[in-house]
């Protein structure tokens, strides 16, 4: 099997172009690529298949073999993938778990990844729950840099409400109006990973919650810098989200 590797901001990916192999993974073969030891190592696997309408299909694979909603790093790497292998050019309209996105390769080589709309908010004292695709907990903190994400995050991953179905934990920092600091413990990782695009997808729209307007705002993850654009007509809703960053190759092997 040939495989490439991918990383977003540190938010790293085995990439597969399954468009005429169509291998049948397991959960228990996505784990063992997946696994930091013993495999390739990688947060998650990403087979890219043909979809009608479309120029690819984005099946996405968490590390621990279970396949998994939307990932935003994920999706601006198999951009990136998509137009190394020649199937598309600067621009691109695909389909994954949460339906159809376009995306864009920019002139200075970041990817910029259309989100699905935030119909809803849960705004609760020291919390937001909300959805960009894979369910979040924004968690506003005064320094995101002294916290055990992995202790705490699987605390309230494993918590009694998001126990069964689990939740993606955005420990959030403000650093001023248009910037924060983000850290996040993924579900089916079920650690910290150096980036999540979800997951600063729905920490800036949470950080704008009693505002409405047009924002775009950076965010800092221990995996470098992502930036987050959309619109808000209500206090708990967005629109024309648009994640954008870095969508970098790293290597590629056979296995």
């Amino acid at each position: 099997m040939t495989f490439y590797k991918y990383h977003g901001t540190g938010n790293d990916f085995i990439l597969i172009d399954n468009r005429v192999t169509d291998y049948q993974l397991s959960k228990e073969q996505v784990a063992a690529m997946c696994h930091r030891r013993f495999g390739i190592g990688a947060d998650g696997l990403m087979l890219l298949e043909n979809a009608e309408g479309y120029d690819f299909r984005m099946v996405y694979y968490n590390s621990d073999g279970g396949e998994s909603t939307m990932c935003g790093n994920g999706g601006r790497c198999i951009v990136a993938f998509a137009h190394q292998m020649g199937i598309i050019t600067d621009t691109t309209s695909f389909i994954a778990i949460d339906g159809a996105h376009t995306a864009a390769i920019l002139p200075d080589g970041n990817v910029s990844l259309q989100m699905q709309d935030v119909s809803s908010m849960d705004i609760r004292e020291g919390y937001t729950l909300l959805d960009t695709g894979s369910p979040h907990y924004v968690a506003w903190v005064n320094d995101v840099s002294p916290i055990d994400v992995a202790t705490e995050g699987r605390k309230l991953r494993n918590g009694e409400e998001f126990r069964q179905e689990g939740i993606n934990v955005n420990f959030t920092q403000f650093k001023n109006e248009k910037e924060l600091s983000v850290r996040t413990y993924e579900r089916g990782v079920e650690d910290e990973t150096m980036s999540c695009g979800t997951g600063v997808t729905a920490a800036a729209i949470a950080a704008s919650c009693h505002t409405l307007g047009t924002f775009t705002t950076q965010i800092d993850t221990p995996g470098g810098v992502l930036t987050v654009s959309f619109e808000k007509d209500t206090p708990t809703t967005a629109r024309n989200v648009v994640l954008t960053g870095p969508a970098v190759f790293v290597f590629q092997g056979e296995m």
